[in-house]
């Protein structure tokens, strides 16, 4: 595998809308009733211009996107400390266990400690035994004393 990773970009918009669309089924298929909604539309339209939502990063091989990797910054108030948000890391069935994923989160730390952040953070489906076992032999920790909660903008 001849692997390169590099910032994503606008032109990526088809293939990581592909590779979406793959993560959502994989995440149906594991009983997460999400309604899924990051197209290439969508990631064009949150992910460039005068306020981009989130970056991001692309794993290549040959040319073709093999995985995705989109983040954003953030910061913790408990700790006082930056911190990078992970919110999306996919790859390609086809081109798991080559070290893809690895190469990302390298990636993306280095992105983090460049920018001064203490942690990066992020969520994993609980029936993703998969997903999780592959931080964890990264070195990541649960975090289980807190919960997400959401409320929709227009709630209140």
């Amino acid at each position: 595998m001849a692997l390169i990773i590099r910032p994503a970009l606008a032109s990526d918009a088809q293939s990581i809308g592909n590779l979406a669309r793959q993560f959502a089924s994989y995440l149906s298929e594991l009983g997460d009733l999400t309604d899924f909604k990051l197209t290439a539309n969508a990631y064009l339209r949150d992910g460039f211009g005068t306020k981009p939502a989130f970056s991001g990063l692309v794993a290549e091989d040959q040319g073709k996107v093999i995985g995705y990797l989109l983040y954003h910054f953030g910061y913790d108030s408990d700790r006082a400390a930056r911190n990078m948000h992970v919110g999306d890391l996919y790859v390609d069935r086809v081109a798991r266990n080559q070290g893809v994923g690895k190469a990302l989160m390298a990636t993306a730390a280095s992105i983090a400690r460049e920018a001064s952040a203490e942690e990066m953070i992020w969520s994993v489906y609980q029936s993703n035994i998969i997903g999780a076992t592959f931080y964890e032999r990264l070195g990541a920790q649960r975090i289980t004393d807190v919960f997400f909660m959401k409320l929709s903008a227009d709630k209140i």
